[in-house]
């Protein structure tokens, strides 16, 4: 317990307050911040951390400020959703206390972790510091919290660090307000705290040498290599069985990553933010080895986040002085499975992967993937939500019941409500291996153990086969089943709070339908609990079904086929073994399922422009696609709208009669693409009577297509919405699941709740 004296009143008013602080303010340096200003405006009272955030009695003169200070003086890392404010009876107390915190229900929450603060650097550097090349230092201001922590309230027998007894010094700094460290749950030194495997030069030695490397991190096991060094990256392509998806480069700060990339200052504030997440940016040539993001322009860039990276680092420019060091960093993930966390597990699983692997005695409660995002017409939007995000809240602007959601079966996140807050899991991935299903439960307990809540419904997709589905019902819950491209635009209107109705175009690669068959370019009319489809895409032909989404040449073909022009489809340069047959089956008249998809369209283009004919990757022919976009431009007559259906069989013909080269084909069928779009919502607006668009889907991660799109609906007088606080993709169908099925809940209640009228 500490204590401050407050000075007397003299003859001025004394007023007394109590103050209910709710938000993110646990576990940031929230407790020692009130008491320093309580000190500052000689109030007394008290301050203690319960179930409900933070608690706080004020008594003085200046009693009367006091919330105002809060809220523009608040730690770095603490969020202030509101201030309940009571007066009270002055009670003539003369000193300020930090008690001890009270158990309960919780209706609070941890906060994110955090890259290691400016502070904390200079002390790992400095030779007069306790903490000088320590791997695990950390404070109120930085370091880990999701990751460590089981359950709440926030304090250190709540963590993975329970198990390590404090030494004397952190004991002292941990018990003293005046310290930066002042409850930092995870505080540690030399003398009482975790420890790396191998020494960092050791570490240094192996890289510059070319090895691969596996580090144990804050959420779990990166893989590292010198992104400079052609054959340590295939070799990590080889090992990992990732023949061709780009890889993240970590560099130490922003002067270095200057050196590869050119930067704008929305991204380098991004990459320099708390969260420090993957930022997409673009690429100076020939400053990194060619295979870190093959036919890509932008490359995944993260600044160092944790003791152990800066350590590392600066031991790296000891064998580079003039080139600042780059590491490839990559998750430990072998075979599509989840982030490696657990040092036997990382003994027993990488060790084909990886020449060294460095573990540490500090247990991952929850691993959690690095996030990654890029900047979309001027702000930031995320691909995948994790570390450093989760599980800070998106709030829906209204209490309502608690829904737990299972997402989608690729991308797979899980949303759970409490009160008017969404909470949406960190990146689960795809669930077609048996790891990922058991990390899938595993987050869903964590989450609801962590915020203290028991779910009364759950919320899935429509599918009838997908894994998420049947978590949703093995929960013993009411289950609301959300069609996965409503989904899509509900998160965007739950995220915006959009009232009254909301057109919303949901462009991705796949959706199952209401009629059965396979969505993926959709319009649709949504309101709080009730909505329709306006219309889509004109349906192609799917050949092969799911064979279509990994071999875009068959997609080339069967827009051909729509096309009527099915001949042109052996002129395709280069061309695949299979057309021919694929050719003459349809010919003779095969009939195969049909969809609207968007994914699938770039599928067809990309195919017919020669820019990727077979995928190895998830999106590839639509990202090489991209990349070769510099001035995208409309093809005059290039698209057609009847009946709802937007129709870019011309646009098709042309890329196919023309030949005249990947990158014109990319511009000319981006440019048509968002003008087709956008002429496309403009008649819907107007159907609708809403100027509200919300675009979303994984198409919406196409940097070019969503900025443009935007930009062109501005120009017609309409208000685009783009994701903002959860991913574009289907890592955000769980919030929008839970966000619609709590109106369809509520309004379910409010009807049964109205009497019937007598006449």
């Amino acid at each position: 317990m500490a204590r401050v004296h407050a000075q007397p009143a003299g003859s001025e008013v004394r007023r007394r307050f109590r103050l209910r602080v709710r938000g993110t303010v646990q576990g940031v340096g929230f407790r020692p911040f009130v008491y320093r200003l309580a000190r500052k405006m000689r109030l007394s009272g008290y301050v203690l951390n319960d179930s409900a955030g933070v608690l706080i009695e004020i008594e003085g003169l200046e009693a009367d400020d006091f919330s105002k200070e809060l809220r523009t003086q608040a730690p770095p890392l603490a969020r202030i959703d509101a201030i309940d404010l009571l007066e009270l009876a002055p009670v003539g107390d003369n000193r300020f206390e930090i008690l001890d915190s009270l158990a309960g229900r919780s209706a609070t929450r941890i906060g994110a972790d955090a890259a290691i603060c400016e502070e904390c650097q200079q002390e790992l550097n400095d030779p007069g510091s306790r903490f000088f090349g320590y791997p695990f230092i950390n404070c109120t201001q930085c370091g880990p919290r999701f990751t460590i922590t089981c359950a709440l309230p926030y304090d250190r027998a709540q963590t993975s660090m329970a198990s390590f007894s404090m030494c004397g010094a952190c004991a002292a700094d941990y018990d003293d307000p005046e310290n930066r460290r002042f409850h930092a749950e995870p505080i540690a030194c030399p003398d009482c705290g975790p420890r790396l495997s191998h020494p960092v030069a050791e570490l240094a030695a192996r890289l510059e040498g070319g090895a691969i490397i596996a580090l144990k991190g804050v959420g779990g096991f990166h893989l590292l290599c010198d992104a400079r060094n052609d054959a340590a990256i295939d070799l990590l392509r080889l090992r990992k069985g990732r023949d061709q998806k780009p890889f993240a480069v970590m560099v130490r700060d922003i002067p270095a990553a200057r050196q590869i990339a050119e930067l704008t200052d929305a991204e380098e504030e991004l990459l320099t933010s708390a969260a420090s997440p993957i930022v997409l940016v673009e690429a100076l040539a020939g400053e990194l080895s060619n295979r870190v993001a093959p036919s890509l322009r932008r490359i995944g860039l993260i600044l160092a986040y944790a003791p152990a990276h800066f350590l590392l680092f600066d031991e790296l420019d000891r064998f580079s002085p003039v080139c600042p060091p780059a590491l490839v960093a990559t998750s430990a993930n072998p075979g599509g499975e989840p982030l490696i966390a657990d040092n036997m597990d990382a003994e027993l699983r990488l060790s084909a992967v990886a020449d060294l692997i460095v573990t540490h005695d500090r247990d991952i409660i929850m691993r959690a993937d690095d996030s990654v995002m890029q900047v979309i017409d001027g702000a930031p939007a995320f691909i995948r939500r994790a570390r450093g995000f989760v599980p800070e809240p998106i709030d829906l602007g209204e209490d309502g019941p608690s829904v737990i959601a299972t997402g989608a079966d690729l991308k797979n996140t899980l949303c759970v409500t409490r009160g008017r807050e969404a909470f949406l899991s960190q990146h689960v991935g795809g669930l077609d291996n048996r790891e990922a299903i058991r990390f899938q439960l595993e987050a869903a307990a964590h989450l609801c153990s962590i915020l203290d809540v028991k779910p009364e419904f759950a919320a899935c997709d429509l599918h009838p086969d997908f894994r998420s589905v049947r978590m949703a019902e093995s929960f013993g819950l009411p289950v609301v089943r959300v069609q996965h491209h409503l989904a899509h635009i509900a998160a965007v209107a739950a995220e915006h709070r959009l009232a009254g109705s909301v057109l919303g175009l949901a462009l991705d690669g796949y959706g199952f339908g209401t009629d059965g068959s396979s969505w993926g370019g959709e319009m649709l009319a949504v309101e709080r609990h009730g909505w329709r489809r306006l219309g889509s895409l004109m349906q192609l032909p799917l050949p092969g079904g799911d064979r279509a989404a990994r071999e875009p040449w068959r997609m080339g073909v069967a827009a051909l086929q729509a096309a009527g022009r099915i001949d042109l489809a052996l002129s395709l340069v280069p061309a695949h073994c299979g057309m021919a047959q694929l050719t003459a089956m349809f010919s003779h008249g095969m009939r195969s399922p049909v969809t609207s998809s968007l994914g699938r369209l770039f599928d067809a283009a990309a195919a017919i422009s020669g820019t990727r004919l077979v995928q190895t990757y998830e999106g590839q022919a639509a990202m090489e696609f991209e990349a070769l976009v510099r001035a995208p431009r409309c093809l005059p007559g290039g698209y057609a709208i009847k009946n709802g259906v937007l129709d870019f069989r011309p646009l098709i013909l042309r890329l196919t009669e023309t030949g005249s080269g990947a990158a014109d084909a990319a511009e000319l069928f981006h440019g048509t693409l968002i003008a087709g779009l956008a002429a496309w919502a403009a008649k819907g607006s107007t159907s609708l009577g809403s100027q509200q668009v919300a675009l979303s889907g994984g198409c919406m991660t196409n940097r070019v297509l969503a900025a443009g799109l935007a930009e062109a609906l501005r120009q017609r007088g309409l208000k685009p919405y783009l994701p903002r606080l959860a991913p574009a993709n289907d890592g955000g169908v769980a919030l929008g699941q839970a966000a619609y099925a709590r109106q369809v809940i509520m309004n379910k209640h409010a009807s049964a709740l109205e009497s019937p009228t007598c006449a």
